[in-house]
């Protein structure tokens, strides 16, 4: 069979698919992904690419994906169907660009710093 594999990451999360011209079955790690993501919100954010190009129902998506949270992953999936998409006919990727599908969000946890409590907050300060 030919596979389109693509890799979209997103904070801590990395997807990883296998497309293929299909009727429309979306697994996420062997499960549907509306049972994966039972919010609305994550489905869509899941399909864009898909209804973007209105190619919905048209590919079979199988996803691989580990680490972060359900929005991190569930947009790490969109960034990864995105240039699935591209791979497989590269007249798409003007409109997938302008949505912003294909651009990697480089925003990351700030790292705790010694001295302080989190990223930024400070111990309580007292003067005497």
């Amino acid at each position: 069979m030919a596979y389109t594999i693509a890799t979209g990451r997103r904070k801590t999360s990395i997807a990883r698919i296998y497309m293929e011209p299909g009727t429309g079955n979306i697994t996420v790690n062997k499960k549907v992904y509306t049972e994966y993501f039972p919010q609305k919100l994550k489905q869509f954010v899941v399909e864009q690419p898909l209804n973007t190009l209105e190619v919905l129902g048209q590919f079979d998506v199988k996803i691989n994906v580990k680490g972060g949270g359900i929005t991190g992953q569930s947009e790490a999936i969109r960034m990864a169907i995105a240039r699935a998409l591209v791979k497989y006919n590269t007249e798409h990727k003007p409109a997938l660009k302008s949505m912003g599908f294909l651009t990697r969000d480089p925003r990351m946890v700030e790292r705790k710093k010694f001295g302080h409590k989190k990223a930024r907050k400070s111990f309580q300060f007292s003067k005497r």
